[in-house]
Formats: C-alpha cells, sequence, structure tokens
C-alpha cells in the first residue's frame, strides 16, 4: 500500500474516533449526588483549631468527611474542602491572618480504616478557594505549625505511609509559605513524625516525636528503634534526642505539649513496656514521671494527644477512650465530668479557649461537642453530617428506607425522602458496635438484620424489641471460627438465603434459624496471619480489627444459587457451581492479581449466569493501586479493568440490574462509572466528594442509585435512568433525549417542625417531572428552551433549557399558576399554589435554534393514592371550580375597586346630589370590597376577618389537600360561595351599567 495512502487513512480514522461522543466528566452534566446524613451520630473527628480571637470561628476535619467551617460557634457548619480527598490530619490557623489555613490531608490516628491523604492546601480567603502546597507522597500530617512572627514558616509533621516503609516522613520546613519544603529531621523509612510541638514566645525552638510503626492486614506493630524525641534550637537546622529519664528499651508513640503559660514545661506521653507521661522544666535535658494511671497506656496509637490548659499551669487534658484532666499538673486524672459527661468515647481533638479557659470544642467519634464550663457539661453539634457507612442497603417502602452500619456508631435506618427534608430525629439505632451489614427483612418490614464486629448477627424487630443472635457457632469437630471485623452478611441474588462468611461459607435458608456449612475452609489458613492475641506491638490491642485468613465477599448468582462466588482477606478468589460440594481456587488465571490482597468485593453478574466482577484492595500491603476485574467463563479467564482514570484503591463493584454495561466502583477516591462494560471509566464529581466509596446499592422502583460512603454519610443519586440509555448511539447524535423513570405526583402530609439552625436537614429529591437529554457539545449560539404542550396541544409554558454539554436535566413544575385571588393586605396562604395538571400524556417540544426537537413527557397519580378514578375526578372538578370561582371574585373585586377609584376621582369635583350620590357609591363599593376580602392588615395573616375570599381559599385549600372524593359540605359550601360571587357581579355590574353614567360623563 502507498505510504502516503495508509497515513491518509490513518488520519480519517482519527478524525472519525475525534467525533465520535467521548465519555468525560462532563458527559454525566446535571447527574449530582444528594446528601440525606445522617448527623444525628456524626461521626470521627481527627481535628478541631479555633481562631483566638473569635472562637466563634471554628474549623474542623474529619476522617473522611472534609473539613467544615463554622463562623456561630458551632451552630451551622459549611464544607470548605469538597474539591480535596476527605481526610483531614491537621488544620492550623495563622492567628495572625485568620483568613489563612492550612490543611494537612491524611489522618493520624491509624486504626484499621483510615483513609490516606494527597499533601498540603492553604487557603488565603477563609476556605472558598485552595491552593496545593506540595508534600504529595506524604499520605498523612500530623501537625503543622506556623511561626507566630512570620506567617511563611511553617512546619509539619509527616507521620507518613502507615501500610509499608517511606522515605518520605520526617519534619519538614518552608520559609517561603509552602513554594517550597526542606525536611528537617528523618530516622528511617518506618518512623515518620507523630508529633511537633514550638515554644511559645520562642519559635527557634521545636520538638518533635518520631514514631515507628506498621500496619498489616493481620497485625499491627507500635514501637520500634525509630521512635524517640528531638529538640531542635534553631528553628529545625539540627537536633538533639533528649531521652534523659525517659524509659530505656523500646518506644512507641509520644504525645508532646508545651504549657501555654509555662513555656519551660514540655510534657511528653511515652508508649512503652510502662507508659506514662512524663513531665520537663528544662526544655526536655531532664524528666520526671508524672503518672501511669491506666489511663495512659489507653490506645496510644489511636490517642495521642496532650492538651495543657492556657490559663492554669497546672491543669492539663488527656483525651482518650474518654477524657481526661489532670489539676496536679499531670500528677492524677480524673474526668472532669461530674454532673455530665453524654458524649460519644473515643476523643481525639480538643481546642481550649485561652482568652476563657471554660470554654472547648472537642473531637470524638461521634463528632463534635462543645463545653462551656471546663468538661463538666457538652453540647453535641448536630449539623455535621461525616458518619462513616461500611455498607448500604434498601427497602421497598414509599419512600423507601436506606439502612446501613457505621464506624463505631451503630446500624441505623432512615427515609429516603420526607416532607420538609430529612431529620436527624428520622433516623433509628437498629443495631450496636462498628456497624456493617444491615437489611430490611423483605417479608416482615418491621424486622432487620444488622451485624457488628467479629461476625456478631442480629435479626431484630424494631418495634417490639425482639431480637435473636443469629452469629454461626462451630459444629462438632470444628475448631475456632475465624470471623473478619466486617464479616460478610449477604443475602443471595436469587434466593433470598443468608449467606455469613468465617473462614468457611455458612448458608441459612430460614433466616438465621440454622446454619449450614457449605464449603472447606477458603482461606490460605496461614497462622503467621493468625496472631492477633499479639497484635499492638508494646500495646497489645485486639479489637478484631486485625483478624485474617477469613472470607470477605460472597454474590450467589441471579439465575443459579448453585453459583457462588467467594473471596478472602489473604487473597483467594473461590467459585463453587455446585451449591458448595466442590470450590475452585481461580487466583492462577487472573493477571497481575496482588498476592495476600483483600478480594474487596465479588458482583456476580446480572445478565450473564457466567460472569463476576472483582475489586480487590491491596493498600493494606502498601499497594495503593486500583484492581478491578470481569470474567465472562467462571474464572477461567480474566480481563483486567484497571485504568489510569481511577483513583484510590478499590472498595465495591456493582452492575447495573437494567444495562448490562452500566457499572459503579466505588474507590477510596470517590465514585467512578463505565458505560461501556468497564472498558472506560469516569468520576461523577457533582456533590459525590473524593471520600471512600465502600457500598453501592439500587433502588429499583425508584431508579436511585444509593452510597455508602466512609464520612459524608448516605449520598443518593436520583433516577439514573438516563445514564441507563447512554448508549454509543446516544454518544455519537448531536442532540438525544434521554428517558426518565415515570413522574408520580407526590403525596404524603408535611411537617409543622421547628428544629432550630443547630440541626442537619437531608435534602428530598425534586417533586418536579424532570425532561434529560444529551448534548454531545455545549449549545452557544441561538435560543434553546422548552415548550411543554397538553394532549390537545394546547401549549402550557415555556422553560430555559440546559445547554451544557452532557447529560442535562430539566425540573419541570407540574402545577398552573396560583389562582389570582381578591386583593388584601394578608396572602392567602391557601390558594398561594396552583393545582396540579392532570395525570396524562404531554408532549416536550425542545427549541434548539432552528431544531426542534419533541419528546413524550407523562404526569401520572400516585401509586399510593387508592381512590377510585371517579373519587379522583370530582376532586380534579371541585379544585377547578374553586380555582375559577376565586379568580372570578378577584375579577369582580377589581371591577368594584376601579369603580371605587373612578368615583373617587368624581368626588373631588361633584357638587349637590351628585357629591351624595357619588359617595354613596363610594360606600357601596367599600362594603362589597370588605364583604369580599379581609381589609386589616395582621400578624402572619390573622385579623380575625373571614370573608368571601378566605373562605373560597379555605375550601381550595381543602380540596387540594385531599386527592380523593372531597367531603359533600364542600362542593355545597361551593355552591353557596358561588351564588354570592354571582350576586357580587350582578351589582356591580348594575352599578356600572345604570347609576355610574349619569355621574360620569
Amino acid at each position: 500500500m502507498n505510504l502516503r495512502h495508509l497515513f491518509i487513512g490513518i488520519t480519517w480514522l482519527a478524525c472519525i474516533t475525534g467525533l465520535r461522543g467521548q465519555v468525560t466528566e462532563a458527559t454525566f452534566g446535571d447527574f449530582a449526588g444528594r446528601h440525606i446524613g445522617p448527623a444525628r451520630m456524626s461521626g470521627r473527628i481527627s481535628c478541631i483549631d479555633a481562631e483566638i480571637k473569635n472562637p466563634d470561628v471554628v474549623w474542623v476535619g474529619a476522617a473522611g468527611g472534609g473539613v467544615w467551617k463554622s463562623i456561630n460557634r458551632g451552630t451551622t457548619f459549611k464544607s470548605v474542602f469538597d474539591e480535596y480527598p476527605q481526610s483531614a490530619g491537621t488544620i492550623a490557623i495563622d492567628q495572625n491572618h485568620p483568613d489563612t489555613v492550612w490543611v494537612g490531608t491524611g489522618e493520624v490516628w491509624t486504626r484499621n480504616s483510615v483513609s490516606v491523604g494527597t499533601g498540603i492546601y492553604k487557603t488565603t480567603d477563609g476556605g472558598e478557594k485552595w491552593e496545593f502546597m506540595g508534600l504529595p507522597k506524604s499520605e498523612r500530617i500530623g501537625r503543622i505549625l506556623i511561626d507566630p512572627v512570620n506567617s511563611d514558616i511553617v512546619y509539619a509533621a509527616v507521620l507518613g505511609a502507615l501500610w509499608g516503609d517511606s522515605e518520605e516522613r520526617g519534619v519538614y520546613k518552608t520559609t517561603d509559605g509552602g513554594k517550597s519544603w526542606t525536611r528537617l529531621l528523618y530516622v528511617n523509612p518506618s518512623a515518620g513524625c507523630a508529633e511537633i510541638a514550638m515554644e511559645p514566645g520562642d519559635p527557634s525552638v521545636i520538638y518533635a516525636s518520631m514514631w515507628d510503626f506498621r500496619r498489616e492486614a493481620h497485625t499491627f506493630r507500635s514501637g520500634g528503634p525509630g521512635s524517640g524525641l528531638y529538640r531542635s534550637t534553631d528553628g529545625g537546622t539540627t537536633w538533639d534526642n533528649i531521652h534523659n529519664g525517659l524509659p530505656s528499651g523500646t518506644l512507641g508513640r509520644i504525645a508532646i505539649a508545651v504549657s501555654p503559660v509555662k513555656p519551660h514545661y514540655l510534657y511528653a506521653l511515652v508508649e512503652s513496656e510502662k507508659s506514662a507521661l512524663y513531665r520537663s522544666s528544662d526544655r526536655g535535658s531532664s524528666w520526671e514521671k508524672m503518672s501511669d494511671q491506666y489511663m495512659m497506656s489507653d490506645r496510644p496509637f489511636y490517642y495521642s494527644l496532650i492538651v495543657p490548659d492556657p490559663v492554669e499551669p497546672e491543669r492539663i487534658y488527656k483525651p482518650g477512650t474518654m477524657l481526661w484532666v489532670s489539676t496536679s499538673g499531670g500528677k492524677v486524672f480524673q474526668s472532669p465530668s461530674v454532673t455530665g459527661g453524654r458524649y460519644h468515647s473515643d476523643t481525639h481533638a480538643l481546642w481550649v479557649n485561652p482568652a476563657n479557659n471554660r470554654f472547648m470544642y472537642m473531637g470524638t467519634d461521634g463528632g463534635v461537642y462543645i463545653s462551656e464550663d471546663k468538661g463538666n457539661t457538652w453540647r453535641f453539634v448536630e449539623s455535621l453530617p461525616v458518619s462513616q457507612f461500611y455498607h448500604v442497603s434498601v427497602d421497598n417502602e414509599s419512600p423507601y428506607n436506606v439502612y446501613g452500619g457505621l464506624q463505631d456508631n451503630g446500624s441505623w435506618m432512615g427515609p429516603s425522602r420526607k416532607p420538609g427534608g430529612i431529620t436527624n430525629s428520622d433516623w433509628k439505632n437498629i443495631g450496636y458496635g462498628d456497624g456493617f451489614y444491615t437489611y430490611a427483612d423483605m417479608t416482615e418490614p418491621d424486622v432487620v438484620y444488622s451485624q457488628y464486629q467479629g461476625g456478631r448477627i442480629s435479626r431484630s424487630n424494631y418495634r417490639t424489641g425482639d431480637s435473636k443472635y443469629i452469629k454461626p457457632f462451630p459444629g462438632e469437630g470444628v475448631g475456632e471460627l475465624r470471623f473478619n471485623w466486617n464479616t460478610p452478611s449477604v443475602f443471595g441474588k436469587k434466593t433470598g438465603w443468608l449467606y455469613v462468611g468465617a473462614q468457611y461459607l455458612f448458608r441459612s435458608k430460614d433466616r438465621g434459624d440454622s446454619f449450614e456449612r457449605i464449603s472447606p475452609d477458603l482461606t490460605t489458613n496461614d497462622p503467621s496471619r493468625q496472631q492477633q492475641e499479639k497484635s499492638g506491638g508494646l500495646t497489645i490491642d485486639n479489637s478484631t480489627a486485625e483478624n485474617n485468613t477469613t472470607i470477605f465477599t460472597v454474590s450467589e448468582s441471579p439465575f443459579d444459587e448453585n453459583i457462588i462466588w467467594a473471596g478472602t482477606d489473604d487473597g483467594k478468589i473461590q467459585l463453587t457451581t455446585d451449591g458448595g460440594k466442590n470450590w475452585t481456587r481461580l487466583n492462577d488465571a487472573v493477571p497481575g492479581l496482588p498476592a495476600y490482597a483483600f478480594i474487596s468485593h465479588i458482583d456476580a453478574d446480572n445478565f450473564n449466569k457466567e460472569g463476576a466482577w472483582v475489586t480487590v484492595d491491596a493498600h493494606r500491603n502498601g499497594d495503593m493501586n486500583p484492581y478491578v476485574y470481569y470474567t465472562g467463563d467462571l474464572g477461567k479467564t480474566w480481563t483486567s479493568l484497571a485504568t489510569a482514570d481511577i483513583k484510590g484503591f478499590c472498595h465495591v463493584i456493582k452492575q447495573d440490574p437494567v444495562n448490562p454495561d452500566l457499572v459503579f466502583l466505588g474507590t477510596e477516591m470517590g465514585l467512578f462509572v463505565s458505560t461501556d462494560h468497564g472498558k472506560i471509566w469516569v468520576r461523577i464529581k457533582n456533590k459525590v466528594p473524593q471520600t471512600g466509596i465502600y457500598d453501592i446499592a439500587f433502588q429499583k422502583r425508584e431508579c436511585d442509585l444509593v452510597l455508602a460512603t466512609h464520612g459524608r454519610g448516605i449520598i443518593i443519586i436520583d433516577d439514573i435512568t438516563p445514564l441507563r440509555h447512554l448508549t454509543r448511539e446516544v454518544l455519537d447524535q448531536e442532540f438525544a433525549f434521554l428517558p426518565v423513570r415515570p413522574h408520580y405526583f407526590p403525596s404524603g402530609m408535611g411537617s409543622q417542625d421547628f428544629p432550630g439552625d443547630a440541626e442537619f436537614t437531608g435534602t428530598n429529591a425534586s417533586s418536579a417531572a424532570t425532561v434529560a437529554y444529551y448534548l454531545k457539545k455545549r449549545h452557544v449560539f441561538g435560543d434553546m428552551f422548552l415548550e411543554i404542550y397538553d394532549s390537545e396541544g394546547t401549549f402550557l409554558k415555556k422553560l430555559p433549557a440546559g445547554n451544557r454539554k452532557g447529560i442535562n436535566i430539566v425540573r419541570v413544575a407540574t402545577s398552573i399558576d396560583p389562582p389570582k385571588v381578591p386583593k388584601s393586605p394578608n396572602i392567602l396562604g391557601e390558594a398561594a399554589f396552583g393545582p396540579d395538571y392532570p395525570a396524562g400524556k404531554y408532549t416536550v417540544k425542545l427549541v434548539k435554534g432552528t431544531e426542534t426537537y419533541p419528546t413524550e413527557l407523562i404526569l401520572s397519580d400516585s401509586p399510593d393514592w387508592k381512590h377510585t378514578e371517579a373519587d379522583r375526578k370530582l376532586q380534579r372538578e371541585t379544585l377547578m371550580r374553586a380555582y375559577a370561582l376565586l379568580e372570578e371574585l378577584a375579577s369582580v373585586d377589581q371591577k368594584i375597586l376601579d369603580a371605587r377609584d373612578t368615583l373617587k376621582k368624581r368626588e373631588a369635583t361633584a357638587r349637590g346630589s351628585a357629591l351624595k350620590k357619588t359617595k354613596s357609591l363610594i360606600a357601596v363599593c367599600e362594603e362589597m370590597h370588605e364583604k369580599i376580602s379581609a381589609t386589616q392588615s395582621g400578624e402572619g395573616g390573622i385579623t380575625g376577618q373571614v370573608r368571601l375570599r378566605e373562605n373560597i381559599g379555605e375550601i381550595y385549600g381543602a380540596v387540594a389537600g385531599y386527592p380523593g372524593k372531597p367531603a359533600d359540605l364542600q362542593i355545597r359550601a361551593l355552591d353557596n360561595y358561588t351564588r354570592q360571587v354571582k350576586d357580587f357581579g350582578e351589582r356591580i355590574e348594575n352599578m356600572i351599567a345604570k347609576e355610574m353614567p349619569g355621574l360620569i360623563k
């Protein structure tokens, strides 16, 4: 072939490819997450800072829920960090320039489910805009210190990687406001900087604690040769080890703090064989042991914080499982709460007001609390929706309920929508501990299943309180069962049978009343990975969080109950095709499968009996890469679906139950979507932050996608029907309408509730009908709008149309304008809205420049309505009759007012009998207007005057508020009011026709 022709052909193919619609972030256009909370139990808070001069301004960093700012002492909060990774390690306000705030990402309370960060960020305008300031491989930053004299000098304590070695650890310093960084202190690849402190009054004196640690999937080690305490007196240029008087031997995590009122007092909470609090009065040259009470060894990896009081030199706080305080310089600790103390356990952050040490902010595993009496009593902040879900499920109620288990906050259920929004009180606690898998029973709506750490499962009736513990136990001849901290407890896609995984797979066909074991040990059964009783290093810590060599994910085929997939937390993918009699390990066929990684999720294909989707999470091996696989032949061959577009290690993958090519992937950095069976992945960004997406559920009736996030609660993406129809053929068109779910008129009562501003309220889905369409490119030139027509072709309304590239969603109000009503100083609230359009088929025309595209819009009565067609017809007729009567009365009243005004003009020039007659007619007009409408103004519209306008309005509102047959007296009252309106109309027409012409010439 001629090379010139070959080049032309390649160029032509490239051009054609370029013309094809490409799936990008813009493609998903108007698709957005809807946050429903909850904030009732909030979530883990990792750090807090507040302005010293104005402590009403407080900044809060969440473990996986981002950074939040309050300007009213915690009454309301605003999320200010949504575009960035949501794990906060530390926050530092530049107290000389309070609009300048630094955030170090990556939580440092290093539990098994902790997230990761991507460096350090800064805002100079109070959180409106952020700038990345470096340290991208730091993974977790524990403290930021700002020089009080020179704001361009900043220190950062980089703890570094949790699951592997890292050369990025240590103490860093910038002298140019973050443009460049210099590492000042480094020990070894396994020891990071856990804490830094600066001496008040002398910013050249810096203290740093280094911590040698390592977490693995099956164990944790705190302590090693790299742990130690250091001091610099020259701004970090040189460092001295300051261990004189501290314990010899191996050290673990060390918390340090300098007294703000006695700068020569340096405190160190030292993890060792006998953990204790030490104090130095000479900048660390020597140390005195102050206390070795039991709370000094309280989970040092998780609670490593000392907070000296900024006013009283002998008062010092020690956050831990509970908050402790010493008034003797650290010799004796006790609870500061005497008459109070009802706060969530596990305290991680504490800020004490230097101007008023009675005022404190505290961050716990359950949110933020505020004390105004030195920690005796606490007020819970109810507006921070940073809950950390592990799993989510939904039921089929209307509205449907959402179920899920949370980190350290039990299991909960709440509605997907509610009139007025979803409040904290709408969520019900239905399980305990660290909550994981939670479900509603599909046959008994009051029965729920909830599971907490270590495989502890209960089946409960949340109305009666009955609860049955249904965790499987070993049978005769079977050793101890091993359950993962997050034990899979799932219902079969085809059968609804309950599967529970230990090292063996158990199956129940009677809702947990009995179980049968249907597998051998499916794990490696590696004894070296079963030493959890020794986990913790210097301080033994065995909460089942390090349990390993267990089954972690299970999925039954929706076509054949004998096909069951199982994945383990030590890297095994197993399959049975005969209901558990025989199992096959599939690892050897999986390309690039990392050894000993968590098989984090398996989803049996919804369309291919032999297919399955798999995610693998290797981050516990220090490998942060995404791993995603698909097999279509029962695991004989596998395709890797991981691409460079996927960010974060992978938690869950779910294939859409309607469109086989539509797949959703949850990673530590957000939600990713593929519309082509996993070939191309794109992140949905709109109101879905970069937080861990741990689980995904589909609500089939509503076509909703429900996300369990580990930091931002539950997020719902309403109606994914348009996504399901985003085919290659659609993507290649310049314009295409996309189907949406059926629209039903909303049902349900409103609510009268005034919770104040401090409580979070989850948003509802829009009650408007929707029209969705795809634009291959943004519409720039020419008009673009929608026109709505009824079934007879009558034009109803014109609406602006979205013109963005990708999916556009236009909300169409399904009601006509409110009726015109007679004039009054008061609003007629009952008639402040218009009637819904009647159910039926409508035509939508999109006008785009010179092109017009038609489609149908179908409005349907709510399926919750149980009224007959005849009753619905009568309701509609009565409502429209009341509507027309209000408009007729408004017209009559306007004629009366116009006549009055005309007569008043004549009054100025009339004389004699003409004047007398004019005044008489004016009085008649005033009398009629007063009988038609309330003329006195009143607070909230309450005047005591009930006139014809108000009476008809009351009927209108009553009939509109009930979709069934109106009451007989309502209809008869309308008959009466119709006669009254007619009478007023005849009277004013008679006046205008017969009495006014002789006066008005």
